[in-house]
């Protein structure tokens, strides 16, 4: 098959269907295959030929037979390639090797300043990938590069858009980037989506259609899952609720505005209201790490709240509840069925997340909440570096991509 070919629109469908029952499980049959998806066992087995073909599918074992032959079983070629994944928060990058699955290897994390621009901060992460791929097996090929920003970013171009927090990057062209040092197809988003993903590919999301994920950081965002799949909106930016508006609030927001949530309980937020009392005293515990010669971080506010300092203990639920408050409006209005709570912040653990339920609760139509769940996210960092793996890969095998690429031969 010539590698300009363009398959018909119903052979790409019943393509995907095939490989999507193979991915989402670890090993299965053909039939099985024909039973999950409908598809008649003739054209499942054309269909998985030509991925086996293409080296995305493998033969293995033989099945339990339920009478006649004995089917042989199929599995995704999770090691055919590697994906390189970065996760840049406003003080941090992390980066690994992913497999095709989604598995993680290689991670590696140190701090950083986003406010370097992006130049600096991504040459930075160029440095880290090529460090990582001498570290994969010979031969391996890098199949493409994902990356999570802490900001909104157009999806559809890679680029982000007026970021809050980093200046300098506005309409950087982060794609081409890391596809000219690479050669490797890059998919960027923001970080909260990408994490969303990880959540719902790999981790407490698994099995819930509706879900939202919220990292409570430096800055709040929050990614939509609606029936399973990542919300991003028309330009890239839905659950931006770091910057809805507290009523009644003048603190000036890092975007311009006043009274965003962001500004008043995210990290920054509560970093910045925690030097004010070691300042003026307000809070013993506080005052003497700062005499000791600490620097008052949101961190070091959560650790005095959890060694018992009331002043700390408020600023941490007071976070907590307006967190919660606006979580109710996007309750009610969303209906999710899982709230996950991930994020620096929420390492406060129960004071945190017992304040925010609790105030989701109080102002959530009783039906909303009726099977709500709201914990915190068990995957930590690896949820964002996970997501921006399931991005990448399911950007390589959409319809789209393998239609344009119909000779399937070494990778989409």
């Amino acid at each position: 098959m010539d590698q300009t070919t363009t398959l018909p629109a119903e052979h790409i469908d019943s393509l995907l269907s095939v490989l999507e029952a193979v991915r989402r499980t670890s090993t299965i049959t053909r039939p099985e295959i024909a039973r999950r998806t409908g598809l008649g066992r003739n054209v499942v087995s054309e269909r998985a030929g030509q991925l086996v073909a293409a080296g995305l599918l493998a033969e293995g074992d033989l099945a339990r037979s339920t009478g006649g032959r004995a089917p042989r079983e199929l599995r995704f070629r999770s090691e055919a390639g590697v994906i390189l994944v970065a996760e840049l928060g406003a003080t941090s990058i992390e980066v690994a090797v992913s497999d095709l699955a989604g598995e993680l290897s290689h991670m590696y994390g140190e701090p950083a300043d986003v406010t370097l621009g992006p130049e600096i901060v991504l040459g930075r992460i160029a440095e880290l990938f090529a460090g990582l791929v001498e570290q994969v097996p010979t031969g391996t090929a890098v199949w493409g590069v994902g990356l999570g920003l802490p900001g909104p970013v157009e999806f559809e171009t890679g680029t982000p858009v007026s970021p809050p927090i980093m200046p300098g990057w506005d309409g950087f062209d982060v794609r081409g980037f890391f596809t000219s040092r690479f050669h490797a197809p890059t998919w960027v988003d923001n970080d909260v989506n990408v994490m969303a993903l990880g959540e719902l590919r790999g981790g407490l999301g698994a099995g819930h259609r509706d879900l939202v994920f919220v990292k409570v950081g430096t800055g709040i965002g929050a990614g939509l899952v609606s029936r399973g799949l990542l919300h991003r909106g028309a330009q890239g930016c839905a659950g931006d609720i770091g910057h809805m508006a507290v009523g009644g609030s003048t603190v000036l927001c890092r975007c311009g505005q006043e009274g965003c949530l962001e500004a008043l309980a995210g990290g920054f937020a509560i970093a910045r209201d925690g030097l004010e009392l070691a300042v003026s005293g307000g809070s013993r515990v506080l005052a003497t790490a700062l005499a000791d010669g600490r620097e008052i971080t949101a961190e070091t506010v959560i650790w005095a709240a959890q060694h018992g300092d009331p002043a700390a203990r408020a600023l941490v639920t007071s976070s907590a509840r307006l967190l919660g408050e606006a979580l109710a409006r996007v309750v009610n209005f969303f209906n999710p069925s899982l709230v996950l709570i991930g994020g620096g912040v929420a390492s406060a653990g129960d004071l945190y997340l017992a304040e925010v339920r609790s105030s989701v609760i109080a102002r959530s139509l009783p039906l909303a909440t009726r099977a709500l769940e709201i914990v915190r996210s068990p995957l930590a960092d690896c949820s964002g570096l996970r997501g921006a793996a399931f991005m990448v890969v399911d950007e390589l095998l959409s319809a789209e991509r393998l239609a344009a690429t119909a000779a399937l031969r070494s990778r989409p």
